[in-house]
């Protein structure tokens, strides 16, 4: 029992210090365009759940 607090003792002292060490994001000038998105999200994902969904309801039937 005493493990596992100074467990999370630890855990949560290391989270708490890791979100205190990140850098702020550099401020833009008044007129410039905001920074376009990292990537899209397209039909790609949605191709991607319904091949999930279909090996789901596949192996759930064949059980």
């Amino acid at each position: 029992m005493q493990d596992k607090t100074k467990f999370f003792l630890i855990l949560f002292i290391l989270v708490g210090v890791m979100c205190f060490a990140q850098t702020p994001p550099t401020p833009r000038a008044v007129n410039e365009a905001p920074p376009p998105p990292a990537f899209p999200v397209d039909g790609g994902l949605v191709i991607l759940i319904a091949a999930g969904a279909f090996y789901g309801v596949k192996k759930s039937l064949k059980h």
